[in-house]
């Protein structure tokens, strides 16, 4: 039984609150979870929270606000910046702070985590919706300008505090049993990243932009990006947490970011339908969000494909961000433009950052996902009492336009054994308790995206199931991978070019088939 806190009586059931809360649903309350889908099939949401009158119900490895005027202050912000509410067997998060992006702060971790607990506990849950209210973001990161102040003022634990609580959230999203979808129809950064690249689906639009640019603000790429970022294709992941790199719409599924690529004015009936889905069954979520996904022969073509992203994998396959800048630099005679963005792009960036990501990107590869929150905890503690993350949210957030003044100033004067001594190897004050007892090194539910170019492969060199000893023409292989897909829109574009970059065709008497290039 779901169990919630009450100001009066300590604790009492999910259903007594239900009957407590009925007089608080008021003609504005509807308004409030309505009024964003007027004039479409959706019905209404119905608020599960009932921020008018009690307190918001903390996770017990967060802190308890002490007094009745916090708790008041804290709901009514609350109010604003989060919506929670229930449409038949969807529970849905609507992200509401448009004026910050939808940037999280301490209220809106505060907000959304016991919701998901309670949710993944409930029958009534039969799927988990988190979106944005109709706007330019779905969720542009973490409220950095608020939290480094902490760090700035000396204030170590109250800033890793709001990191712990946001990993924790993150970890607990990556481990749900309810099929939990993240409709990300807008800027995806950040703390947004966090939110919706560890769900089931991930839904994407012509509105979407990703960006992973924590190293342009004297960051490093976090909140579990240490761990699906080096699980992309190929050198694909390293690329973007070290540029910054910004995908937008059809690429964001194309690289494997999104699950499903869906028109935004497709989302209000999807919703619906979803909400009407009797099952917590992953499969169930999966056929109606593909009954609703695009034709991806209409749309643009992945423009990370093809040569430059041969190019991505020459050059971000080493181990130093000296070979990795050296490496771009000799691509500028057979790719100038994207050697020259990715030069400059990598030039912009704090040069310790760099160095620190590109290691927790290696290390990530190897760990599992609740190891790679804890070394991401364990590097911003030394974050936090460093000097380019404080350089760069003043410069990007207050003083825009002027010069960042990193220290050290370039990737050269940045030693690699000091970083790994002083960033990695030196303990740090505080460790990270996951909330959720689950693990895994591979994420659970990756064969509803497109297949990997690992998939690809198997299927080349017949290590795939079902596939046999027998080589393929590229016609079959293509076949074989849609099938397997059931039909996904996507599959038999991303594959195309898969086998035109990374096969060759071997002549033979009884035709010719295709020879997976290493």
């Amino acid at each position: 039984m779901i169990r919630l806190a009450s100001a009066r009586h300590g604790l009492f059931s999910r259903h007594q609150w239900a009957m407590a809360e009925r007089p608080f649903l008021t003609t504005f309350t509807h308004r409030l979870f309505s009024s964003s889908r007027a004039n479409t099939n959706q019905a209404p949401c119905i608020t599960t929270t009932a921020l008018h009158h009690r307190p918001t119900v903390f996770n017990q490895v967060n802190r308890q606000i002490s007094t009745s005027q916090e708790v008041t202050a804290a709901t009514e912000q609350l109010q604003d910046e989060v919506i929670a509410c229930r449409n038949l067997g969807t529970c849905q998060l609507t992200l509401n702070r448009a004026s910050k992006m939808n940037a999280l702060s301490f209220n809106m971790l505060r907000a959304i985590t016991p919701e998901l607990t309670a949710w993944e506990k409930s029958d009534l849950a039969k799927n988990i919706i988190v979106k944005s209210e109709p706007g330019a973001a779905f969720c542009a990161g973490g409220d950095v300008k608020v939290v480094f102040a902490y760090g700035r003022d000396g204030d170590y634990e109250k800033a890793a505090q709001f990191f712990r609580e946001q990993y924790q959230m993150d970890h607990i999203i990556s481990t749900l049993d309810t099929p939990y979808i993240a409709l990300i129809d807008g800027v995806t950064m950040g703390g947004g990243v966090g939110l919706s690249a560890h769900a089931a689906f991930r839904v994407a639009t012509e509105n979407t932009v990703f960006a992973m640019p924590e190293t342009r603000i004297g960051f490093f790429p976090d909140v579990g990006g240490s761990f699906f970022l080096p699980r992309l294709d190929g050198q694909l992941g390293i690329y973007l947490g070290l540029t910054g790199k910004r995908l937008k719409a059809v690429d964001v599924f194309y690289a494997g970011i999104a699950t499903h690529y869906v028109s935004s004015a497709n989302l209000p009936v999807l919703e619906s339908q979803l909400a009407e889905l009797e099952t917590s069954s992953h499969d169930d979520v999966n056929d109606v969000i593909e009954e609703f996904s695009s034709e991806m022969h209409r749309e643009s073509p992945y423009s990370l494909g093809g040569d430059i992203r041969a190019a991505i994998d020459r050059c971000f396959k080493y181990n130093t961000m000296e070979e990795i800048i050296d490496a771009v630099q000799k691509e500028q005679d057979a790719n100038p433009g994207w050697a020259k963005e990715t030069l400059k792009s990598l030039n912009t960036m704090s040069p310790t950052s760099l160095k620190v990501a590109l290691r927790s990107l290696r290390r990530g590869a190897d760990l599992t996902i609740a190891q790679c929150f804890q070394m991401e905890f364990h590097l911003l503690q030394k974050f936090l009492r460093g000097h380019d993350v404080y350089e760069g949210v003043h410069k990007t957030m207050v003083a825009r336009g002027q010069p960042m003044a990193w220290q050290p100033p370039t990737v050269d004067q940045v030693d690699d054994q000091s970083i790994l001594a002083d960033y990695f190897d030196a303990p740090s004050p505080e460790s990270l308790a996951m909330v959720s007892p689950k693990d895994f090194t591979d994420y659970p539910h990756r064969h509803y995206a497109l297949p990997s170019e690992d998939d690809i492969r198997k299927v080349v060199t017949g290590e795939a199931a079902d596939v046999g000893n027998f080589a393929m023409t590229r016609d079959e292989i293509i076949d074989y991978l849609v099938r397997a897909r059931n039909g996904k829109q996507g599959v038999k574009e991303k594959v195309a070019e898969v086998l035109s970059r990374k096969t060759k065709i071997m002549e033979h008497q009884g035709g010719h088939t295709l020879k997976w290039i290493y």
